[in-house]
């Protein structure tokens, strides 16, 4: 440690306290210490340059660890925040597929208003007795001869026909996931006949303003 420097006598300031000073100028700063807890390892840190002349009791910093308790809680908190997150995932779903259905419906029913007109013009050849609706969805993007058109151009109305989001069936064809109502059919019950007058979705389901699928 080598040789106490002399100090003298001056007051207040005696040999115990000139041996303490320098002690504490040899040792380490921190020393850590682990200590087994209930259920944790805890961590002590001592300040060891705390031990001055004038202080009776080393400065004690605590590091403290998760219980198991404290790691159980917040287990729970964060399975329960994911559990009130699912209904919101859902909700997102159905609105985001609700918004698809109108779409497509009004896609096709346009498509339909739009064969129609054109048998009107004269530009699509009818049968007298006929309601004038195509008679099928799939004519509706395959196309049928304009009929007042020399070449006989191919009229269109639909780029193609899309599916009911709500429908269940992947493998179908997108024109056979849809219900079909004939001109002659009332809107209370329709059924599908020689033409096609308009569609509905076969969902069995309501919306969130709980009118069913197959009103719409």
């Amino acid at each position: 440690m080598g040789s106490i420097p002399h100090f003298g006598k001056p007051t207040g300031f005696t040999y115990r306290d000139a041996v303490l000073s320098e002690c504490h100028r040899m040792r380490p700063k921190f020393i850590v210490i682990p200590t087994l807890g209930k259920g944790r390892m805890d961590h002590f840190q001592m300040d060891t340059h705390a031990s001055r002349p004038g202080h009776t009791m080393p400065e004690i910093r605590l590091r403290r660890g998760f219980t198991l308790i404290e790691m159980v809680i917040t287990v729970a908190i964060v399975g329960l925040l994911a559990t009130a997150a699912l209904p919101l995932g859902r909700l997102a779903l159905q609105r985001e597929k609700e918004a698809e259905l109108r779409a497509a419906l009004r896609e096709i029913r346009t498509a339909i208003d739009a064969y129609k007109e054109a048998v009107d013009q004269g530009r699509i050849v009818k049968n007298a007795d006929k309601s004038g609706y195509p008679a099928d969805l799939r004519v509706l993007h395959e196309g049928v001869p304009d009929a007042s058109r020399a070449d006989n151009a191919t009229l269109y109305f639909i780029r193609r026909i899309p599916r009911d989001p709500f429908s269940s069936d992947r493998t179908a064809a997108p024109e056979d996931t849809w219900g079909l109502r004939s001109y002659l059919s009332p809107p209370d019950d329709p059924q599908s006949g020689e033409d096609v007058f308009d569609v509905y979705s076969l969902s069995g389901g309501k919306g969130l303003n709980r009118v069913p699928y197959r009103e719409w």
